[in-house]
């Protein structure tokens, strides 16, 4: 898998989607050749659900809300609940590594059209936390530093598990 960092052209989107792409790109790195069993592991004994498939399923549930239930206002069919939080990383550890990244890969190539397809400037249908309704923007530059802090977790998580680092 090759990545690049340097955008096409120097204007924001192609500068925000590089990002967001290099950012995937490289999780998707940290899990090359991994093993099922070690994809599984989790070597952190205060997080017992930090594992490499439990980080790659939580990337994928996040671009979700953002998109598509923040942004799109669409109906929240996310596998959280109230009493379950972070369920999406529970769930994942029965899940293939190498399916959880194909159904992040096709998402991901459903959320470059969506970008696409909106400005910059289009504010999302719902609202966060203290009432505001944040651009597209603000959601691409989220997801950049969101999806880049859990690369630093698959960093420490595949090291522990079979003593590599990702690219």
């Amino acid at each position: 898998m090759t990545r690049t960092d340097t955008p096409p052209t120097w204007d924001e989107r192609a500068s925000l989607t590089t990002f967001l792409d290099y950012v995937r790109d490289t999780a998707r790195m940290k899990c090359e050749g991994v093993s099922p069993e070690d994809a599984r592991k989790a070597p952190l004994p205060g997080s017992p659900l930090m594992t490499l498939c439990g980080l790659i399923n939580h990337l994928r549930w996040v671009e979700y809300s953002w998109f598509e239930v923040m942004f799109l206002g669409e109906e929240d069919e996310g596998p959280w609940t109230d009493d379950d939080p972070d369920r999406e990383m529970r769930i994942a550890i029965d899940a293939p590594l190498a399916d959880l990244l194909a159904e992040y890969d096709a998402q991901s190539a459903r959320y470059r059209e969506l970008v696409a397809a909106h400005d910059l400037e289009a504010t999302a249908k719902r609202p966060i936390g203290d009432g505001r309704h944040v651009n597209l923007r603000w959601v691409l530059l989220h997801l950049i530093e969101e999806i880049a802090r859990h690369n630093g977790h698959l960093d420490i998580v595949r090291e522990l598990a079979d003593g590599r680092t990702g690219a």
